[in-house]
């Protein structure tokens, strides 16, 4: 987001200047009834209640919160599995049950599976953080594309964010999600739509 990113002074001081300088009725209609700010000011929006409340995110977090689930599912499963061995070869050395070379056979596989699992849980590890940082890449690709086609239209001299304080008339945060939303709902009837039209002329050629 380098391009409506901004220091934090310079978004303070921008938005109180705009504040002192316009008055009350050039960002109302009537008591509790505000309007659009106009073309050429500068405006701002709180980026973590947008990535918050994008349903696109939403959607994404929860596909990787499930997967995150199955992986500790597993490798939950396969720690009390090695657990379960180690406590069933410690139980037969106690009682004389194994030689020494099935004791010393028995103990170097149970070793290699506990490395096997600690490299496995490194990997998973990876593999998550990997897959977040992408997610985040992509919804932050999403935000700033939107953003920047929504300006075309609204012609804001600049778009803050991150900034402190400022006037709730200059905020387009709600503006910015509705749209978001609007075209992420959109898109997703689309491919729905293009995934069904697929399907059918797979089973029409099936059918042939």
């Amino acid at each position: 987001m380098k391009q409506i990113k901004t220091l934090l002074c310079i978004a303070l001081v921008a938005a109180l200047a705009i504040s002192c300088d316009q008055k009350k009725t050039d960002n109302t209609v009537s008591e509790g009834q505000s309007v659009a700010p106009q073309a050429g000011s500068i405006v701002y929006i709180q980026l973590d209640s947008i990535v918050a409340k994008y349903d696109m995110y939403n959607d994404l977090k929860s596909k990787l919160e499930e997967k995150v689930q199955k992986i500790q599912n597993e490798l939950q499963q396969k720690g009390r599995a090695w657990e379960r061995d180690v406590k069933d070869f410690q139980n037969k050395i106690q009682k004389g049950l194994m030689t020494q070379s099935e004791a010393e056979e028995k103990n170097r596989v149970l070793t290699n599976r506990q490395a096997d699992l600690q490299n496995l849980s490194s990997q998973k590890e990876a593999e998550i953080a990997e897959e977040n940082a992408v997610m985040m890449n992509k919804v932050m690709d999403a935000v700033e594309t939107f953003v920047k086609k929504y300006n075309d239209e609204k012609k804001y001299s600049m778009i803050l964010t991150g900034v402190f304080l400022g006037d709730p008339a200059l905020d387009i945060t709600n503006d910015i999600i509705e749209g978001l939303n609007e075209e992420y709902v959109s898109s997703k009837k689309k491919a729905v739509s293009s995934e069904t039209e697929t399907e059918q002329k797979t089973e029409e050629k099936k059918a042939e």
